[in-house]
């Protein structure tokens, strides 16, 4: 309850006090000024912005490892912030914060407007880590040492991060071409393939249906760009024996985004020899409520945030 009430007042009286308010110690290595709020790409429609949360010590190498987080929402609603509100996912922030990584709390574009579809969030999200790579020494951040942790939608970006070389998926001309390494990704419950309707069936009784197919393209779209653009977003088509290590992390009784996409997402990487690892935490739901979808925060959270930082921590190079 003590930390639950920390994040709360830390939220309350602003990103600023973050770091006193976990004990992160000095929040701007390198950075100048601040280390909440920084835009790292402009947009006709606004700004991006993203949050950095350090750790307490600075390495001996003065170069922190990042982690990633790209939040839920069902790419049209959420807020990074949601890294630092409370909850299962705050508690998980502060547990990579704590166990020696940066975390970087990443905005990016919302499917509101029908205009921005689901490849664009994931741009978005590959923008904010080449940003960060490319300003390295100005954050104190180690280009070859980037992990990724989102959850439900964020959770497939976060695949997508983890699984797409850094070329893929170009954004903003001014940080192409910017090299950095994925080293080992979390996804909470989050897809993994779009093209595959049954994986999106919660009750076999039902006719499976195409719930996010407006967000990835136009309805009036050509059966063989559409069949593209789902494949281009689904990050099972990613793996690959060289794959960098993933952790799948799923409720058996979410009807949102079913326990099949992490057992799917497990016998491709098998038959490919790719390094996927999931965790199915039984009945529970999406955003951990209960299996009926009813109760939040009635699931014991703590055993998978503690093996969610565990398995960052164990691929963290030293």
């Amino acid at each position: 309850m003590k930390k639950i009430q920390i994040l709360a007042i830390a939220v309350a009286t602003g990103l600023a006090t973050l770091g006193s308010a976990l004990g992160l110690g000095a929040a701007t290595p390198g950075a100048n000024d601040s280390a909440f709020d920084i835009v790292y790409k402009s947009m006709p429609s606004g700004d991006l912005r993203l949050d950095l949360l350090y750790p307490e010590s600075k390495p001996s190498s003065g170069k922190f490892p990042l982690v990633v987080y790209t939040h839920g929402g069902g790419w049209a609603a959420g807020t990074r912030k949601k890294g630092v509100s409370g909850g299962p996912i705050a508690d998980a922030v502060a547990g990579f914060v704590k166990n020696g990584f940066c975390v970087a709390l990443v905005e990016y574009r919302l499917c509101k407007d029908g205009q921005v579809k689901i490849r664009d969030c994931v741009t978005d999200a590959k923008d904010a880590v080449r940003y960060l790579a490319k300003n390295s020494a100005k954050y104190s951040i180690d280009p070859e040492r980037v992990f990724t942790f989102g959850d439900s939608a964020g959770g497939q970006i976060a695949q997508m991060l983890l699984l797409t070389p850094p070329d893929s998926l170009p954004g903003d001309r001014n940080l192409a071409g910017v090299p950095y390494k994925m080293v080992a990704g979390v996804s909470w419950y989050g897809p993994c393939d779009f093209e595959n309707m049954e994986l999106f069936r919660a009750d076999p009784k039902k006719p499976a249906r195409d719930r996010f197919g407006g967000r990835i393209c136009p309805p009036d779209t050509a059966a063989e760009e559409k069949l593209r653009l789902y494949r281009e977003v689904s990050p099972v088509n990613y793996l690959s024996k060289s794959s960098p290590p993933l952790l799948m992390v799923q409720g058996d009784g979410d009807t949102t985004i079913p326990v099949h996409h992490a057992h799917y997402m497990k016998e491709k990487a098998e038959a490919i020899g790719a390094p996927v690892e999931i965790l199915i935490i039984e009945n529970a739901g999406h955003n951990w409520r209960t299996a009926d979808e009813t109760v939040r925060g009635k699931v014991p959270t703590r055993g998978l945030i503690d093996r969610s930082v565990e398995f960052l921590t164990q691929h963290l190079p030293k």
